[in-house]
């Protein structure tokens, strides 16, 4: 094994164990189904179910989700994510706030694809540092910066954005959350992509209780040289996202 691998599984596993032994502050479990018809690379007519795990803990915070996905000719596809960051802030005792970040943290991911039928098996790890930031009208907003370990393609950096906004329409309540991912170009095989995937979603759920957190929506996706290739994706997705 590589030496920068162990880093990074030294980083990611650091991160996981400091994140699991830190109380509880609060913590979030979704399911989320997206139907679409204007996917690449693969066929057009996609279905996916996404379960999703939010936490904020003492010393931490974890994003987990896991994407089982459909295509119109039968096949399946398996793809997840767990991404630990370690407060340094909360850690050291230290105010590291300056300007529009409250927090500094070591910043870890696992991407994994299960690589049923064509799609091939594969584990990235990436390793770096995030801010976690305090801008007005968001929910939430954070900004990580990657070293990328990858197993099927060139090293390369990334970056990664995240961010929730939420909103009124008179007294109806929306959200507009998102993610863009831009990671550098390494060689003429692997090209800069950019992926930016927003999700527009009304709380029909406070029409059924005021604790219902039931949404429905669109979800977005624009995703330039997808894979590193020269294919770009343009799709829109029917969504229904149940918070329990």
């Amino acid at each position: 094994m590589k030496l920068k691998k162990i880093v990074a599984l030294g980083a990611l596993a650091s991160a996981a164990a400091l994140t699991q032994a830190s109380p509880v502050v609060w913590q979030d479990f979704s399911l989320t189904g997206l139907y679409g018809e204007n996917y690449e690379l693969g066929t057009d007519e996609r279905t996916t179910l996404t379960a999703e795990y939010a936490a904020k803990l003492k010393y931490a915070d974890v994003f987990f989700f896991l994407d089982q996905q459909w295509d119109n000719k039968g096949d399946d596809n398996t793809y997840l994510e767990l991404a630990p960051r370690l407060s340094l802030g909360e850690v050291t005792g230290q105010n590291l706030s300056f300007g529009p970040v409250k927090d500094v943290l070591i910043a870890t991911t696992w991407e994994h694809n299960a690589g049923h039928g064509a799609n091939a098996e594969f584990n990235n790890f990436l390793y770096g540092v995030g801010f976690a930031l305090d801008i007005p009208y968001t929910q939430y907003a954070n900004i990580n910066f990657y070293k990328a370990d990858n197993d099927l393609q060139k090293d390369d950096y990334q970056m990664t954005i995240t961010y929730a906004v939420p909103f009124k329409i008179g007294s109806e309540e929306f959200l507009a959350d998102a993610f863009l991912d831009w990671s550098t170009g390494e060689g003429a095989d692997h090209k800069s992509e950019l992926n930016w995937t927003s999700q527009y979603k009304w709380n029909v759920g406070k029409h059924i209780s005021p604790e219902t957190r039931l949404y429905l929506g669109i979800e977005h996706s624009i995703w330039n040289n997808k894979f590193g290739t020269n294919v770009d994706q343009h799709d829109v997705s029917a969504l229904v996202k149940y918070h329990f």
